[in-house]
């Protein structure tokens, strides 16, 4: 906010010290005054307020209910203006209340603040447990002079037209603009929050899962391969029914010298399926080279144009469904603020969150999983082929069949997302205890490496991921059954989960669990590194300067 830390510096003369600012007699109100009253009315409409802030390039003014939040803090006669008198009363508790905040963050009382003055204050006096990212981030925002600490004039500055809820100003800067990492079940990784943060963040963090799915394609691709073949048996037993089904086609030979010729090829037919049987080597590789043979470089790549299109849409709904189930939560549990929901409520709405994501998805990852499974050697290419699989889906049973092993689906969230947490919480823990033991450093002031922070992340994502796997490999073959790949039918999810173990042994049921892990952790780099330079080309790491 710029005009902001403008009156600021002339009214201090450009110093900074924290004895000065306690000594000041808020001589710069008038001026703030003069730039919120931009009709010149000794008066200022919350229109007035909502244009000023965004003219100030204020981090919350694509917000109207926080900016409204502190238009009402400062109206306190409720007549729905702002006066100067309003003002005045308003700045001076801030004031107070923001010096009482400089100091308690101020560990060694020097007048200026560092990353880990923020890091301390947030994790033990706020309890948000922020990972180094997190710092970097609300550190980066109120450091306008970029100069690795914060005076009080930059610190009163940002927080000065602040909305304070749940008791604190710097709680409300860090959910409204902090970020994570996501690692889901499928081992896509998004970035949480980016929604909630405005359309700037919403659109760099859907971008960078855009790439991040797109560089990772080629393990989705093999990891369905896997899931659809059985020791390709399934491709065996397709091409033999495709060989009967052509010869039944062709009715009676017309004369022996065809009968023969026909024989013949079938037989040839029949032997470059078995042929192709005993070429199989490793899983992987084999699903590998059959790819390449089937489609080249393109085959690895089909139903990646469904995979990233989903990215926006799932995100919405399922962060949008997350705070609106953390607010009706709020209200059953009599609290004002959703922050102060219990662990217990918030792992609730969290999995509401991810349910109502994945249900409004579903539709389109039931046609991506039949196309990937779809004979990539038929004449139908592109386009073409997406329009007559999703035909051919709707033909088979309407609008539901595109729903089938939703149920399958959903059921692995809520255990995922508990097993994500608690992995990443105790691992974090024991590193942090590692590392003050080691050097002598109490706990609470050790900062783990954003680099660390980020592969544990993605370590207990995969934990996640591998003990629910045996619930996606299900839900993917009752989505992909009857296809090219997959030609077998099933009643259900005990039925699938019969033959699949029957066929297969419980082994089969974790195929293609190493492809959906490898694509982990260069997805998670991949995400996190064009995020950074995303943020930095769309400006939003400048929003308050």
């Amino acid at each position: 906010m710029a005009t902001l830390s403008t009156v600021k510096s002339n009214k201090s003369g450009g110093k900074s010290s924290q004895d000065e600012s306690e000594s000041q007699n808020f001589s710069d109100y008038r001026s703030i005054f003069n730039e919120l009253d931009v009709k010149g009315a000794g008066k200022v409409s919350f229109s007035d307020f909502e244009e000023t802030l965004k003219r100030w390039g204020h981090p919350f003014s694509d917000k109207p209910d926080l900016i409204k939040k502190i238009f009402d803090a400062f109206d306190s006669n409720k007549d729905n203006v702002i006066d100067f008198e309003d003002l005045k009363r308003y700045l001076e508790t801030t004031d107070e209340q923001i010096l009482k905040g400089f100091k308690k963050i101020d560990l060694d009382k020097d007048g200026k603040l560092d990353k880990s003055d923020f890091a301390h204050y947030l994790e033990k006096n706020l309890q948000l447990n922020p990972s180094d990212s997190n710092v970097d981030l609300v550190f980066k925002q109120i450091d306008v002079r970029n100069d690795g600490y914060v005076t009080y004039d930059e610190f009163r500055s940002f927080l000065l037209m602040m909305p304070r809820l749940n008791g604190s100003r710097i709680r409300t800067v860090f959910h409204h603009i902090t970020h994570d990492l996501d690692v889901s079940s499928d081992g896509d990784v998004t970035l949480i929050d980016q929604f909630l943060n405005g359309v700037g963040y919403f659109l760099a963090g859907g971008l960078a899962g855009v790439i991040s799915r797109t560089c990772t394609a080629p393990f989705d691709r093999v990891k369905v391969f896997l899931i659809a073949r059985t020791d390709l048996e399934s491709t065996v037993l397709h091409s033999k029914r495709e060989i009967a089904k052509k010869v039944n086609e062709m009715g009676p030979a017309s004369s022996p010298e065809e009968a023969r010729l026909r024989k013949e090829a079938i037989e040839t037919e029949l032997k470059r399926v078995s042929d192709h049987k005993k070429t199989i080597r490793s899983p992987i590789i084999q699903a590998a080279r059959t790819l390449w043979k089937q489609g080249g470089f393109r085959a690895f790549y089909v139903g990646n144009g469904l995979n990233v299109l989903k990215v926006f849409p799932e995100s919405a709904m399922k962060f949008g469904s997350f705070e609106a189930t953390k607010r009706f939560l709020s209200r059953i549990e009599g609290v004002s603020d959703t922050t102060q929901l219990s662990k217990g409520a918030t792992y609730v709405a969290g999995g509401i969150g991810g349910v109502s994501g994945q249900i409004a998805v579903y539709p389109i990852d039931t046609l991506k999983f039949r196309l990937q499974c779809s004979n990539i050697e038929s004449p139908l290419k592109g386009n073409a082929l997406l329009i007559q699989t999703a035909k051919d889906l709707y033909r088979e049973g309407g609008l539901r069949i595109f729903y089938r092993g939703l149920f399958v689906g959903v059921s692995g969230i809520f255990p995922y997302a508990a097993l994500d947490l608690g992995t990443f919480s105790s691992i974090k823990k024991w590193l942090i205890k590692r590392e003050s033991t080691k050097t002598g450093i109490k706990e609470e002031d050790i900062r783990l490496p954003n680099l660390t922070v980020l592969m544990l992340g993605a370590m207990s994502g995969s934990f996640g991921a591998t003990v629910v796997y045996p619930v996606n490999l299900l839900r993917t073959r009752l989505q992909a059954q009857g296809t090219y790949a997959h030609p077998y039918h099933y009643d259900g999810f005990y039925d699938v989960l019969k033959k699949t173990v029957a066929k297969e042994g419980y082994p089969g049921l974790f195929k293609g669990l190493v492809p959906n892990l490898a694509k982990v952790a260069p997805a998670v780099s991949i995400s996190y590194f064009i995020y950074e330079n995303l943020k930095v080309l769309f400006k939003l790491d400048n929003t308050v300067r």
